[in-house]
């Protein structure tokens, strides 16, 4: 790999010295390094691939970071961060203590914000450009980039209709590849289609310079209105785009890999006052064959549902229940292959639905599904559920509508950071009235517990597993219905274990006996609601500990402590303990060394019982 030219980039004002020929051989040398570096690391592969050019294009034209350049969503960001001066740590990425796989703060003043979830930049991008423009604003210029992907959600849309009406001086960049994680799923996106194919929305660079030159004040935009600029450009549109109706002038499509084209139009549109939105198409996994000869995702990122995985008993187990159940339709927001759903959707294509990036339509259509006869499963990260609490609660919990919600991902996750931590699930959904919530803690758990789920028709369900493999257990170690499983006997201690933390806790039990401490071990199995004989057992010993991968405060071993006070009536209160994950955001690390850091390893939990029982 020709590094030359790849070295000598510390800040964006070194890219700007390369000529063109240089810049050309510094794309291929990014997209080598990026390949090298995530078949190391992991990570996302084929968005970053995409963005090569239009990345130098920005910071060519921009003047990062006093421009603020805002990314939607964060993972596309690896060349950004390469510009900005972080190439000699990218064998960091995704490392523990090593470069984020996402915008940090902490790492650069390049970052503006910290997002991985979908659909957000343009609402901060209107929030920033108001206090530019405000009195005392530092008028900074604003530039959002935006996949269409992240267009299929409500909150890009909520955004683009603010900016439209505010007459903002925001630059959107629209990252148009036609997907998100999967394929692009919405009608907008068929209408980008339509603008790419159709001749008379084709506005070269040509076109465009015509346009603009045919403007005596171009160059001396000073004084003139948003109105007068809309007009111009409007000179040159045959027929008015969604963007134009919402009040931004649309420019494109351009070929997101001709960088020199893509500097001449950011150099023009740059100084319009007003928002504008360039349309940029880029080809994901661009200049990598496996990336681009990938039909499912473009090698998105480098994770596959491996084999023993709790991701691939929920997809065995949901194609035999829907073998029988001809009512079963499952639901997923953009995510079909890592929620385990496409062998679902090839067997059952008419019963698979991908509603795009939009958590909060997928939970109130399930709603609306399951109150026309149907028995929706909503198939989605631990993470981004917690976007659409609201219509969980009220738009299923209080119709009482039967929605199985199937959350992977659940707990500490690992390499992607804080904000991929499925850690919020348990405190949240354990509030909803009338919700079932089930943690596995083996492969064979989830399948009994999925058939378990479909059983009740009064209220809604919720089952959260982790990302990582899973226990496999005879049929003897599978508890059934919503009681929990008791594992073993002792007479000193009760250890409640949710979920994949089961082996820990078992672990940490083997290593009291051996120190003369008897322990009882319970697979709490359903966090919501508790096992009456479960809690009856517990309270008979002199210390309760619990043991949960989600947030501690509120969780299922605060429920425990709860229930245990209310009905202890006049006997001596045993000693509790709550061990779970503390109120922070964790960053990216190994889930094993995040949850030993946590006091969640079998050390950990056998140290905080030798407290209690010393208390």
């Amino acid at each position: 790999m020709n590094t030359k030219y790849l070295h000598q980039i510390t800040c964006p004002a070194d890219l700007r010295r390369c000529n063109a020929a240089e810049l050309e051989e510094l794309a291929e040398a990014i997209r080598e390094f990026i390949v090298n570096t995530v078949h190391q690391t992991g990570g996302h592969l084929g968005s970053n691939l995409g963005v090569v050019e239009l990345t130098m294009a920005l910071h060519l034209v921009f003047d990062s970071p006093r421009d603020i350049i805002l990314w939607d969503t964060g993972h596309q960001t690896y060349v950004h961060k390469m510009l900005t001066g972080r190439t000699e740590h990218f064998a960091t990425l995704r490392q523990p203590g090593g470069l984020s796989g996402y915008p940090s703060q902490q790492e650069s003043a390049h970052d503006w914000i910290e997002n991985s979830h979908a659909s957000t930049a343009l609402s901060y991008a209107h929030g920033l450009a108001t206090a530019q423009q405000a009195a005392g604003g530092e008028r900074r210029r604003v530039i959002a980039v935006v996949g269409d992907g992240s267009l299929t959600g409500g909150m890009a849309f909520e955004g683009l209709n603010n900016i439209g009406h505010s007459g903002c001086d925001v630059t959107i960049v629209l990252n148009d590849n036609g997907r998100s994680y999967a394929p692009t799923v919405s009608r907008l996106s068929e209408s980008l289609l339509r603008v790419r194919m159709d001749p008379r929305y084709v506005r070269s660079d040509n076109q465009l310079r015509k346009a603009l030159h045919n403007i005596p004040w171009v160059g001396d935009l000073a004084g003139r209105t948003l109105g007068a600029t809309k007009a111009a450009v409007r000179e040159m549109v045959e027929s008015r785009t969604l963007f134009d109706e919402l009040g931004i002038s649309y420019f494109g499509p351009f070929d997101g890999h001709d960088l020199s084209k893509l500097e001449k139009v950011l150099r023009r549109v740059a100084n319009l006052s007003g928002p504008c939105l360039v349309h940029v198409l880029t080809q994901k996994g661009r200049g990598y064959a496996p990336a681009e000869n990938d039909s499912i995702k473009n090698m998105h990122d480098t994770s596959y549902a491996k084999p023993g995985s709790y991701t691939e008993a929920f997809t065995n187990a949901l194609i035999k229940e829907a073998e029988s159940r001809p009512e079963l339709v499952a639901i997923t927001a953009a995510m079909p292959d890592s929620t385990g759903l496409l062998p679902f959707a090839e067997r059952f294509p008419e019963r698979c639905f991908d509603v795009g990036i939009a958590e909060q339509h997928a939970v109130a259509a399930a709603a609306g599904m399951a109150m026309g006869g149907l028995r929706p499963v909503v198939a989605i990260y631990s993470t981004f559920l917690t976007r659409a609490i609201d219509q969980v609660n009220l738009d299923v919990g209080m119709h009482s509508q039967p929605v199985v919600f199937c959350l992977d991902r659940a707990g500490i996750t690992g390499d992607d950071g804080a904000s991929h931590h499925g850690v919020l699930d348990m405190v949240l959904l354990t509030k909803v009235p009338n919700m079932t919530v089930l943690a596995p803690s083996s492969y064979q758990e989830l399948q009994q517990m999925l058939h378990d789920a479909l059983e009740i028709t009064t209220g809604p369900v919720a089952l959260r597993w982790a990302k990582t493999a899973a226990a496999t257990v005879s049929i003897e170690q599978v508890g059934c219905g919503l009681a929990g499983r008791k594992v073993r006997q002792g007479s000193d201690v009760c250890l409640l274990s949710v979920g994949k933390m089961l082996e820990s806790t078992q672990q940490a039990a083997d290593q009291l006996e051996a120190e003369g401490v008897s322990s009882t071990v319970w697979d709490v199995r359903c966090v919501k609601p508790l096992d009456a004989e479960m809690l009856a057992n517990a309270a008979a010993h002199k210390v309760v500990v619990t043991v949960e991968d989600g947030w501690r405060e509120g969780g299922a071993g605060s429920g425990v402590a709860d229930r245990l006070a209310l009905s202890n009536g006049a006997e001596p209160m045993p000693v509790i303990r709550v061990l779970g994950i503390p109120n922070q955001y964790i960053p990216h690390g190994k889930p094993d060394q995040i949850l030993a850091d946590c006091g969640l390893d079998a050390a950990g939990i056998a140290s905080a019982v030798r407290q209690a029982l010393s208390a």
